[in-house]
């Protein structure tokens, strides 16, 4: 996501009449990141996030810009995106056919659907869930709840949650009774207080924690 982001915020500021450079885009990112954290706390709805980042992103710099438009344009830009993690193809291939894989995600449903489409994933996955459809963001146990209830013979003690993020993927996959895979490339530290059931470091390091027993 961030290298799209990057691009889709790189293509933005130049359609909106600003010149972009590294500063500009590392601003835009962790604002939205803090927004994002403000939403998944119920701090803010997600239809003012979507320009209320950009407000505070204009503001913060002094440009004058319409922060709906630039909210409209970055949405068309973002879903132009469809990069990927090196190694996260050939991870879905070696794990295609042995598993059940689903995609569950928070963010507005036509830009994901586009993202996913341009990456080529969809190959290789069996449902696609996204918030914006749903109507609950991931960490809320409703939007799980709609998920295993969509899902044909769903079994809680056969699912397992992987993610990158602590507070929507991880604790969400906590607070709904799964198990939980937490993709920490970063090696960021663990938090005391969260029962995480596997961490891993690389896409290695998943499928090895997935296939365990496969054999039995």
């Amino acid at each position: 996501f961030l290298s799209g982001e990057d691009a889709a915020v790189r293509c933005t500021m130049k359609l909106m009449g600003i010149e972009p450079n590294d500063e500009l885009v590392r601003a835009y990112s962790e604002i939205n990141d803090g927004f994002w954290k403000m939403f998944e706390r119920g701090e803010v709805k997600r239809e003012e996030l979507l320009y209320k980042r950009f407000e505070v992103f204009l503001e913060r710099f002094g440009f004058s810009a319409d922060a709906k438009k630039m909210s409209q344009v970055y949405k068309d830009q973002l879903g132009e995106q469809g990069q990927t993690f090196d190694g996260a193809m050939e991870f879905l291939q070696k794990l295609f056919g042995k598993a059940k894989m689903y995609i569950v995600t928070n963010g507005v449903a036509p830009v994901q659907i586009n993202r996913l489409n341009i990456s080529g994933i969809p190959q290789y996955i069996d449902g696609l869930f996204i918030s914006g459809h749903i109507g609950y963001e991931k960490p809320d146990v409703r939007f799980f709840e709609y998920v295993a209830e969509h899902i044909e013979g769903f079994d809680k003690s056969k699912t397992v949650i992987v993610g990158d993020s602590l507070t929507s993927d991880i604790n969400g996959g906590i607070s709904f009774g799964i198990d939980t895979c937490w993709y920490n490339p970063a090696s960021k530290p663990t938090p005391e207080n969260m029962s995480i059931t596997n961490i891993s470091k690389s896409f290695d390091d998943i499928l090895e924690f997935l296939m365990h027993g496969e054999d039995e």
